[in-house]
């Protein structure tokens, strides 16, 4: 991935709201560097199925994108790149069950210290974790159901978005979801004041308002993928970048 120098310590906290006029696709994130601290990045792990809960909707996409999909005659697949500390899989898993369906979810994510949290949680039916990246399932010929990401697509230079997208498109049978942040002045504004007295030994904070400022508007988002992919927006603050092979701006 590309970076820029990294800005001084809680400068990514200081950064003034009008910096969210362009975005900032060169910052960097404190967790994604090798030689973050351990302990705070297993705190931000930890604290992750909490932040995830509160602004990043699963669980409207769950009912509005994904559960539709899913058959109650059948075994059905879900692959989640870059799943990070897996609360998400093990949210998706929790809600699917609950709803009387049968899903097993590949949870993958190429850094190891991620792979390593999410196998030491308590295990889950039908939720499985791989330390990969999704070109290597594509080389596999694997196939799933539905595809999605949570949070991934700032992290990404053009050149990886569009191999995720591509790699998205082979691997999911029914619809591909990857979720993110829309950078938005008001998410920058909440999301720092709603956090400044919380998580002070993890990198939540200050990563996430990095993120903010790394995300796309859904114009932004719209003009970087290719027509086959549609931008729809979910209240408060996300875009929702879908896919379905029989979709509009196929061949």
């Amino acid at each position: 991935m590309s970076k820029r120098n990294s800005p001084p310590p809680g400068a990514a906290d200081r950064a003034p709201v009008v910096f969210l006029a362009d975005r900032a696709g060169g910052a960097v994130e404190e967790m994604d560097k090798p030689d973050c601290d351990p302990a705070r990045l297993h705190n931000t792990y930890a604290q992750f199925p909490l932040v995830n809960t509160v602004v990043a909707g699963w669980q409207l996409t769950y009912r509005r994108q994904l559960r539709p999909q899913l058959e109650a005659d059948r075994l059905n697949t879900l692959l989640d790149v870059g799943c990070g500390g897996g609360d998400v899989a093990r949210a998706l898993a929790h809600w699917a069950a609950k709803d009387g369906f049968r899903l097993r979810i590949t949870a993958i994510d190429p850094d190891a210290r991620a792979y390593a949290y999410a196998r030491a949680q308590p295990p889950v039916p039908g939720l499985v974790f791989r330390r990969a990246f999704s070109s290597e399932l594509v080389d596999e010929g694997q196939r799933f159901d539905l595809v999605i990401s949570n949070h991934v697509l700032h992290h990404l230079t053009t050149p990886e978005l569009l191999g995720l997208l591509a790699d998205s498109a082979q691997l999911a049978s029914r619809a591909a979801v990857h979720s993110d942040i829309e950078r938005h002045r008001l998410a920058y504004a909440l999301f720092s004041a709603g956090t400044l007295p919380f998580f002070h030994r993890s990198y939540i904070r200050r990563d996430g308002l990095t993120s903010i400022r790394r995300s796309y508007t859904a114009t932004e988002l719209q003009a970087a993928v290719p027509a086959a992919w549609t931008v729809q927006r979910q209240p408060p603050f996300r875009n929702l970048l879908v896919y379905t092979p029989d979709g509009p701006g196929r061949a």
